[in-house]
C-alpha cells in the first residue's frame, strides 16, 4: 500500500522514458524513486512519420515496469506526458492507447510551449532562492526548448524541432564524426535556432542553466576527464570544453571507436548531433559557461501536481539517473 501523500510524474520522450515518485514536505519535494529507461522512440519514426513496431513495444514494456511501481497510486496523483516524437508520429493514438491502459491513467501530449514551461518550473524550483534571470535550455532527443524566467515565473517559452537523436540520424547517420559533418550539422542547427538569438540573447539572462540529457551527458564527460584545456568540476560547461570535446570525437572518427570516461555505452550513437546542437546554441545565445540543473520536465509535472499549500523554495534529496 503506497503512502497517501505520494505522487508520480512519467515522461516519455524521444531517447528515454522517466518516472519520478515522491512526497511534499513543508514545500520540499523528498523524491522516494527515480527509473529511467533507454527506449529511442526518437530513431523508430519512418519516413511517413510512423512509429514502428518494434519502438512501442519497447515503450510499453518500460511502462508496464513503471506501472508496478505506481501500482496503487489514485489516478488524480500520477502524470503521464508525452513530448516530440509523439507530437510527431502519426501512429501516436495507437501508442497512447495501450500506453494509458498499462498505466491505468492517461498519457497527455503536450505541446512544445507547455513542455517549455513544466521544465522551467521543475528547474526554478530546485534551484536556491535567487533573483537572477535564468536562461534554460533542455536539449532533447528531437525538440529543443528554451526559457528565459525570473524565480518560478517562465517569461518567455519556445520549442524548436532540434535534438541530438534527430540531428545524429541527419548528419552521422553512417556513424561518422568527420569534421565536415560538425559543419554541417552546426551550420543547420544556428539556422533553425538564428530566429530565437535576439530574444534569448545575453543581454536578457544573468545565469544560463542546461537541463537533462544532452547537457547531462555532456557535463559528466567534461568532469571526467584529466586532460583537457581546463579542469571541470561537476555540473559545469564551458565554450573551452565544449571545443575541446569536439575535438575529441573528431580525433577519434566514429562513433563505434568513442572512448571518452563518462560517456555511457546508449549515448555514443548520439553524442555528435547532441554536441553540434549544444555548440549551435551556445554561439547563438553568447553563452560562455552553462550549470547543469537537477531540474527536470518530471519535476515540473511534480510541482503542479502538489497539495494548494506546498510552496516555497525546494531540493529533491534522491540521486539523478
Amino acid at each position: 500500500m503506497h503512502d497517501a501523500s505520494l505522487l508520480a510524474a512519467i515522461d516519455i520522450g524521444s531517447n528515454s522514458c522517466l518516472l519520478e515518485i515522491g512526497h511534499f514536505a513543508g514545500g520540499r519535494l523528498v523524491s522516494h524513486t527515480c527509473r529511467k529507461e533507454t527506449i529511442r522512440l526518437g530513431g523508430s519514426l519512418d519516413a511517413q512519420g510512423r512509429l514502428s513496431r518494434e519502438a512501442m513495444e519497447r515503450g510499453w514494456a518500460c511502462l508496464q515496469r513503471f506501472a508496478a511501481l505506481i501500482a496503487g497510486l489514485p489516478p488524480q496523483r500520477v502524470r503521464a506526458v508525452a513530448t516530440q516524437t509523439l507530437r510527431e508520429a502519426t501512429n501516436r493514438d495507437d501508442f497512447l492507447a495501450r500506453g494509458s491502459a498499462i498505466l491505468g491513467v492517461p498519457i497527455e501530449v503536450i505541446d512544445g510551449e507547455e513542455e517549455a514551461r513544466l521544465i522551467y518550473q521543475g528547474v526554478a524550483r530546485l534551484l536556491p532562492p535567487s533573483n537572477r534571470r535564468r536562461l534554460v535550455v533542455d536539449i532533447g532527443g528531437r525538440s529543443t526548448e528554451v526559457c528565459l524566467g525570473q524565480g518560478f515565473a517562465a517569461q518567455r517559452t519556445r520549442s524548436v524541432e532540434i535534438g541530438s537523436v534527430a540531428w545524429s540520424l541527419r548528419h552521422f547517420a553512417d556513424g561518422g564524426l568527420r569534421p565536415e559533418q560538425f559543419d554541417a550539422a552546426l551550420d543547420s542547427a544556428r539556422a533553425l535556432l538564428q530566429p530565437l538569438a535576439v530574444d534569448f540573447s545575453a543581454a536578457h539572462w544573468e545565469q544560463a542553466y542546461g537541463a537533462s540529457g544532452t547537457a547531462g551527458a555532456i557535463s559528466r564527460v567534461l568532469a571526467a576527464q584529466a586532460g583537457g584545456p581546463q579542469r571541470h568540476p561537476p555540473g559545469l560547461i564551458t565554450r573551452p570544453g565544449l571545443h575541446w570535446l569536439q575535438a575529441q570525437l573528431q580525433l577519434q572518427g566514429h562513433s563505434s571507436q568513442v572512448q571518452l570516461a563518462g560517456l555511457r555505452e546508449e549515448l555514443r550513437p548520439v553524442i555528435g548531433g547532441g554536441v553540434s546542437v549544444m555548440q549551435a546554441v551556445f554561439q547563438l545565445f553568447g553563452i560562455e559557461e552553462m550549470r547543469v540543473t537537477q531540474g527536470s520536465l518530471r519535476h515540473g509535472l511534480l510541482f503542479g501536481l502538489r497539495p494548494r499549500e506546498s510552496d516555497g523554495w525546494s531540493t529533491a534529496t534522491a540521486p539523478q539517473p
